[in-house]
């Protein structure tokens, strides 16, 4: 969870921005409409615009900032080291930056905390250190140091800037490579190079997390990087696979597969939500937790699987789609069915590992179902909440 002291001080810097409410709320709108429906407008330098600028240090800044601290929680617990080492691509004014601070403050860890933060924004760099600065006095952190480096991410001179603060215990790109490398030939081949040089920059036993919006443009180009990545056997991946074959989401062309996280959201957003009618009830995005050591969320099985859709409520039963190493599939239950073995069902949802002892597939005219079943005697239990 996101401090409040954190979003507070996060609110007065945007406020300090001098945009009044009446030009921030449309503002925020317009960001929407470019990162959803008008993609192909949105231009790189939109963190150096005033009023865009600010509609993101306001609104989209503390939605991300949870995002990551979400996967934060979930990555491996960090090797014990003296200086935990983070480089945070594509940091706008300090996403991924703030999110390991506060929670890195939070947890209490022992070593010293160093970021390096990079981006072609001078701007938003500059807001990074602001934001830094006065959190870190306002909750008396001393041994943390951010150092900011202004680069263009697509010509690579920064990685010769940073590659002597390596190796990183943890390295962040989070809503970036989607905007990157976009009038490539290739784009996802040079996403998947560029993902590869940081990846060298990683420690043994590090963790790279990369984010995406969780759309299906982006979402189906995150899984197609990650295929790529696989097959050069260039990392394993910590979640949310749990597998490392070809993502089954790619099979068909309009499905993806992404996360949706119930929070809290905090009054500032609310407030805004309210003016612009939003509804920011849930966090959504597209990841991969990325190692080099071959560690994996849970153990992985071929009767345990990732629930990749909402629990669909039908006519005298539910439904959900899993995903394994087997591929997408439906799993259903009718209610008629449920009993103590199975009553676990009732609580899937998206995210959730879950591990079911016994899946059937009935014949009807000659055809077996594609749609699996949980009989009453078939146990099915929730490993991980997401």
């Amino acid at each position: 969870m996101v401090a409040p002291i954190l979003l507070n001080t996060i609110k007065e810097l945007a406020e300090r921005e001098g945009v009044s409410q009446e030009r921030l709320v449309p503002a925020v709108v317009e960001l929407s409409r470019l990162f959803t429906k008008a993609r192909s407008r949105l231009i790189r330098t939109y963190l150096d615009d005033g009023l865009l600028g600010a509609a993101y240090l306001q609104y989209f800044l503390p939605v991300n900032l949870a995002k990551i601290q979400l996967l934060l929680d979930e990555m491996p617990t960090p090797e014990p080291v003296e200086r935990f080492s983070v480089l945070d691509i594509g940091s706008g004014p300090g996403t991924g930056t703030l999110a390991v601070l506060d929670w890195w403050r939070q947890r209490k860890l022992p070593s010293v905390l160093s970021v390096t933060a990079v981006d072609h924004s001078s701007r938003a760099l500059n807001q990074t250190g602001q934001l830094w600065e006065r959190y870190s006095r306002a909750v008396s952190i001393q041994e943390a140091d951010l150092q900011t480096y202004v680069g263009d991410l697509e010509r690579r001179a920064w990685l010769q800037q940073v590659r002597q603060k390596g190796p990183f215990d943890l390295i962040i790109l989070a809503n970036c490579l989607n905007e990157i490398l976009i009038n490539t030939g290739d784009p996802i081949m040079a996403r998947t190079a560029f993902v590869d040089e940081a990846l060298m920059l990683l420690a043994p036993h590090g963790t790279m997390m990369i984010v995406e919006p969780a759309l299906r443009e982006t979402s189906r180009a995150l899984h197609q990087v990650r295929d790529r990545l696989l097959q050069e056997k260039r990392c394993t991946i910590y979640s949310p696979c749990l597998h490392e074959q070809n993502c089954p989401a790619l099979a068909k062309p309009d499905d993806w597969c992404h996360e949706e996280r119930a929070w809290e959201p905090p009054i500032s957003i609310l407030e805004i939500d309210e003016a612009v009618g939003f509804i920011k009830d849930a966090l959504k995005f597209s990841y991969l937790l990325l190692r080099k050591d071959g560690k994996t969320i849970t153990e992985r099985q071929p009767d345990v699987y990732r629930v990749v859709s909402e629990l669909r409520e039908l006519k005298g039963e539910k439904r959900a789609w899993l995903c394994n190493e087997q591929g997408r599939q439906e799993v259903g239950r009718q209610d008629r069915l449920v009993s103590p073995r199975n009553e676990a069902f009732d609580q899937w949802h998206r995210g959730a590992i879950v591990q079911i002892e016994k899946i059937v597939h009935k014949e009807r005219r000659g055809k077996v179902s594609a749609l699996g079943r949980i009989e009453r005697d078939g146990a099915a239990q929730i490993v991980r909440s997401a």
